[in-house]
């Protein structure tokens, strides 16, 4: 029986063994993250390269997180001159009864009283004010519902998919006491993927840094001095000075419903790396969902991308494909062009990765003939670009294909061959294709 027992316990070590030596250690690591969320990503701001992601593409609520596209729609408007910050905001009877309910976030507006988009702004961006936002939402464009559908119209810009917003804030439709817009349900609620989250921040992080000078603010005091003057306490504790600082935070929205749970969209910058993590209904260790849940899977996104990657440069200026340091010419003074990579590809890899990111050759079959170039040819004339792939274990790739596309350019110029060459190269060509016929002929005969 202990014989059996003990070739039991042996084998069973054995195949403990076999497991720790080939799972790949790509895999390892991202799972010693250990985040419970129900979705997460974490993306180099700079790039868009995608670090780690769990369960990015399943669409969740988004709570607050929504305000992100309402101020990126709001700075769009001031850069087009649609409206400017000193512009006034008379309050509703709308937005007056939202901002009376302190359950949600608000500052408090006075019926009929004006106020400054600036200070709205600040109250949205700050303290997730959800009646501010909802008068900038109408300042912009007349009403609610026609706001969000502006704000659906520009994800379709931006590519953001399995999106819905039904209104301005996040917040579930069933808070707006009846005066939500109708297009949608009574207990409906803003939805998007992680990675469509991500897509929005690095969207309006690239459009509007200036959003950063406000959503890094810790505390600010809403019309100060007034009766109405509110202490503002920023939502993002892990600002420095706050319950949780990490450093270089410095955004970038908070969202918490019974619907979406507690999220957070962080952004932190360290030297010239910035980072953007998303992350949707965290729980803690009981599955208890809590703001200090939120930013522990936050703070966990953030050292793993900070100490595990670095930015290298994988493609060089000026590299050849081995194999295809050319590419052939017709009607040319030469018979090929040299082609090479225009730009040095970088991005933010694991150490020991480095060198298993390879570079591939795209040439653009819409400028060729045949798989030949005509000349004239001018140099950096683009021919193609250039793909990284990774030769071994898991890479997430990009927020868009597009993200770190680089041109593969002619690194020489070749001048048209004269009318006169041109009329003998046709001729040997002519005689060439007749010896070659009248070869295939003979040998058919024989």
């Amino acid at each position: 029986m202990n014989k059996v027992l003990n070739m039991t316990t042996l084998l069973t070590i054995m195949a403990v063994l076999l497991l720790t030596i080939f799972v790949p250690q790509q895999a390892k690591a991202d799972d010693a993250l250990d985040i419970m969320v129900d979705a997460a990503i974490l993306v180099d701001a700079d790039t868009g390269k995608i670090l780690y992601e769990k369960n990015a593409s399943a669409p969740l609520g988004i709570a607050s997180m929504s305000k992100m596209m309402t101020e990126y729609l709001l700075f769009e408007a001031i850069e087009e001159g649609r409206i400017n910050w000193d512009q006034k905001y008379t309050v509703t009877e709308y937005t007056h009864k939202v901002s009376q309910d302190m359950r949600l976030s608000n500052v408090p507006l006075r019926l009929g009283e004006a106020y400054s988009i600036q200070e709205l702004y600040e109250a949205m961006a700050i303290y997730s004010a959800n009646a501010a936002t909802i008068g900038i939402a109408e300042t912009i464009a007349g009403t609610e519902s026609e706001f969000v559908r502006l704000m659906n119209k520009k994800a379709k810009e931006m590519g953001l998919e399995d999106v819905k917003f039904v209104n301005s804030t996040g917040l579930n439709n069933a808070d707006l006491m009846g005066m939500h817009p109708k297009e949608s349900g009574v207990k409906d609620e803003n939805v998007m993927p992680a990675r469509s989250v991500a897509i929005l921040a690095k969207a309006l992080l690239d459009s509007y840094p200036e959003v950063l000078e406000t959503t890094k603010i810790p505390v600010k005091i809403f019309r100060e001095g007034t009766d109405d003057a509110t202490r503002m306490d920023n939502w993002n504790y892990m600002l420095p000075g706050l319950v949780y600082p990490y450093e270089g935070v410095d955004g970038l929205k908070t969202g918490t419903t019974d619907f979406a749970g507690h999220s957070f969209t962080g952004t932190a910058k360290r030297g010239d790396t910035r980072l953007i993590a998303v992350v949707m209904k965290a729980v803690d260790n009981e599955g208890v969902g809590s703001y200090k849940a939120r930013f522990d899977a936050t703070r966990a996104l953030f050292d793993f991308g900070f100490n595990q990657f670095t930015t290298e440069e994988i493609v060089p200026a000026g590299y050849q494909f081995e194999g295809d340091e050319t590419l052939p010419l017709t009607k040319g003074k030469k018979d090929s062009v040299n082609i090479a990579v225009q730009e040095p590809i970088s991005m933010l890899v694991r150490t020991s990765d480095k060198e298993s990111y390879k570079p591939e050759l795209v040439l653009d079959k819409s400028v060729l003939t045949d798989g030949k170039l005509e000349a004239s040819v001018e140099k950096d004339q683009v021919v193609g670009t250039v793909k990284i792939i990774k030769e071994d274990g898991k890479d997430y790739g990009y927020l868009s294909d597009k993200a770190n596309e680089v041109k593969v350019v002619t690194s020489e110029k070749v001048e048209r061959a004269s009318w006169f060459s041109l009329s003998l190269q046709a001729v040997g060509s002519f005689f060439s294709s007749m010896w070659g016929g009248a070869t295939d002929f003979v040998k058919g005969l024989i």
